[in-house]
């Protein structure tokens, strides 16, 4: 990887890098754009905490576009774009470690459907499948119209 070398103050047109075994030297336009660019490729490999990711969704909650939230902050739009997927996917922005298998359903879920299962310990798998699926349409409608509740007034 192509490294700064050496270069002299601001006032000099001029400066080198090292790629490989040899130096290159640089103009002020061009070292300035390689340093611009290598800053972007080490901020690219930070991983967001949770503070900076709730900034992000927040952000775009409140009607910024994906592109200048990630201008903004100083981060690539695909990471902006991807983090915004995966809240609207399952509503979770924080970094999980798996392995294995993907949870199919959330540890909520788990409960209720411990709950139903002991409650209904005649019926057969089918009711509680129904009942699943009601309590995710139910608890999704409730909690999206109290989060946007919860945005707007803030944005607002």
């Amino acid at each position: 990887m192509a490294r700064i070398v050496r270069h002299n103050d601001e006032s000099v047109r001029e400066g080198y890098i090292r790629n490989g075994g040899k130096e290159v030297k640089l103009y002020t336009s061009a070292l300035k754009a390689f340093q611009c660019n290598n800053r972007i490729v080490m901020a690219q490999r930070k991983h967001l905490d949770d503070f900076l990711r709730g900034r992000i969704i927040g952000r775009l909650e409140c009607g910024r576009t994906q592109l200048e939230v990630s201008e903004e902050i100083g981060i690539a739009q695909s990471d902006t774009s991807r983090l915004w997927q995966r809240f609207q996917d399952d509503g979770n922005v924080s970094r999980c470690y798996s392995t294995g298998r993907p949870r199919v359903t959330t540890p909520n879920e788990d409960r209720y459907l411990a709950v139903t299962a002991k409650k209904q310990t005649e019926h057969s798998i089918r009711p509680v499948s129904s009942a699943l699926f009601s309590y995710r349409y139910d608890s999704f409608k409730v909690d999206r119209v109290q989060t946007l509740r919860a945005h707007w007034s803030i944005c607002s």
